[in-house]
């Protein structure tokens, strides 16, 4: 039995690259009896719009916001007013329909680009104050942050128990591929399955590709995301990632192998690198709330690369 058995839960970015694993999650493995769960979708309910967040969270006694606008570093650096304009009008609005409405809980899932541009690694949540985000997305960074400043302010004053996830990079079955605003794992599987397809003699990367990240798979990130909703109580931001970096070279090396990719990577180094490394401290997500990442990286590749073939080459 789950700790949410018959709570009325509202789920934002259900439709959402990792909002349906959340979905699946409270579905499959927690039991959650589909009717107590709201589920809003951006083609009819804005989040903007306070009124709009007052109608969803009525009757609620948990909040999950995972929907946010976000992409990689090219969408990052095209579109950063939108990002910040977006992401931190549905946050602030649908965190204050919630106070008002005396919902019991609200979840956030905040991003690991809240963190300082030069934060030592591993990233310890205590950590993401000491200086200002990488340039190219703090105004996603930023945005998702004052989710976090609200939440614990509501705490504060009100009681609101706003808990707030730092999320690493997420990849798996599902992902954005769209090379207009996908992140940097859907973007490599695509290059290296189009330039296999194509027999072309090399693949072009962004960067210098000694950059580091931390990627956690999607299934992964969904169960961290209602371990928290069920049993951590507590206004400090947690960090949820695998705990393991990687440099983009190597995640290119090891995607293109598994694709089957047989010619040359070159890294165009009139682009950028975005942040230099990432690499989370996941210590109190395990402490506070049982939770530690369980899909090997190359194990998530494989069926992120199979998911992608049979999706785009096999219908």
């Amino acid at each position: 039995m789950s700790q949410l058995d018959d709570r009325m839960i509202v789920l934002t970015g259900s439709g959402g690259f990792l909002g349906q694993f959340v979905l699946r999650n409270l579905l499959e493995k927690r039991k959650i009896n589909v009717e107590n769960l709201t589920l809003p979708r951006s083609r009819t309910d804005d989040l903007r719009d306070l009124a709009v967040c007052e109608r969803l969270v009525k009757n609620a006694d948990i909040v999950i916001h995972v929907a946010g606008r976000t992409g990689g570093i090219g969408y990052n650096k095209r579109y950063p007013g939108s990002l910040f304009y977006d992401n931190i009008i549905m946050n602030t609005q649908l965190m204050e329909a919630s106070r008002k409405a005396g919902v019991a809980k609200f979840v956030g899932v905040g991003t690991v680009c809240s963190y300082p541009k030069f934060t030592p690694v591993p990233f310890h949540e205590e950590d993401l104050w000491s200086g200002y985000p990488e340039e190219t997305n703090a105004s996603y960074g930023l945005a998702k942050k004052m989710m976090l400043v609200q939440g614990q302010a509501y705490r504060q004053e009100f009681g609101l128990n706003a808990v707030h996830l730092l999320m690493v990079n997420l990849y798996g079955p599902g992902d954005n591929f769209d090379p207009e605003d996908s992140h940097v794992i859907p973007s490599l599987v695509r290059k290296f399955v189009d330039a296999k397809k194509r027999d072309l003699p090399f693949v072009i990367l962004w960067g210098t590709g000694k950059a580091s990240r931390e990627f956690l798979y999607v299934a992964d990130a969904a169960e961290a995301i209602v371990a928290a909703a069920e049993r951590y109580e507590d206004g400090a931001p947690v960090n949820i990632g695998s705990g393991k970096e990687v440099s983009i070279l190597v995640l290119a090396e090891t995607i293109s192998r598994i694709v089957g990719y047989k010619g040359e990577l070159r890294f165009d180094t009139t682009k950028p690198d975005g942040q230099p490394r990432r690499g989370l401290d996941v210590s109190k997500a395990e402490r506070y709330f049982g939770f530690k990442a369980q899909t090997l990286l190359e194990d998530g590749l494989r069926n992120t690369i199979e998911w992608y073939e049979k999706k785009y080459f096999e219908e």
